[in-house]
């Protein structure tokens, strides 16, 4: 994969940055992290700016995360509500449940949608509930692209000051990557134990 999306870059410019930003918001297991760093690293060695990639790529996200926030939108929750009634005993969920998620996200997704944009995977899956919770467009569209620009301006910088080296921080931002996914695992976990346990008690 990661050759592909070098030749993408390669072969398009910002137009193959924005293409591959936005279909990486929309499918997380593209590596937004080979796509900035090696975006900085081209700046070095062609006629692409730092400002272009990173405008291209705050672009592509946004458009990315419009897409997921549109499809939470269609999301009624009366109706995800009904499901989980019929079917949430098989995760011990009741439908009071997603009633709580969705008061919690309208407590707190002010925060959730901001932050969640540098962890990875979340940074994409973020928008969905954003959706689902009705929160306010232009709200959601101000904190994507603050915490969307903020990743993008610093990975595009460290890809252009390392240089031929962009592939050693796309090795650490792994390492990275790999403890987020642990600390939200072992979260997930500590929450489903509980879970479990209230609903024994």
């Amino acid at each position: 994969m990661e050759n592909w999306i070098i030749n993408v870059m390669e072969q398009y410019g910002y137009i193959g940055i924005f293409f591959l930003i936005t279909i990486e918001n929309i499918f997380p297991p593209i590596p937004s992290e080979i796509i900035l760093t090696f975006g900085g690293f081209m700046t070095t060695h062609s006629d692409l700016g730092i400002t272009g990639v990173i405008l291209a790529s705050t672009l592509g996200s946004l458009l990315g995360a419009l897409v997921l926030y549109a499809i939470g939108k269609l999301v009624d929750i009366n109706k995800l509500e009904s499901v989980i009634s019929k079917w949430g005993f098989l995760l011990r969920l009741k439908k009071g449940d997603i009633r709580k998620a969705n008061d919690w996200f309208l407590a707190h997704g002010v925060m959730a949608v901001f932050f969640c944009r540098f962890v990875p995977l979340i940074r994409s899956l973020i928008s969905l509930p954003a959706g689902m919770a009705r929160m306010p467009l232009g709200l959601f569209l101000f904190l994507t692209t603050l915490g969307t620009m903020t990743w993008n301006v610093v990975l595009v910088k460290i890809g252009a000051a390392v240089g031929d080296s962009w592939e050693r921080i796309v090795y650490y931002l792994d390492i990275y990557a790999n403890i987020v996914y642990v600390v939200l695992l072992v979260i997930m976990l500590l929450m489903v134990t509980r879970l479990v346990r209230k609903r024994r008690n």
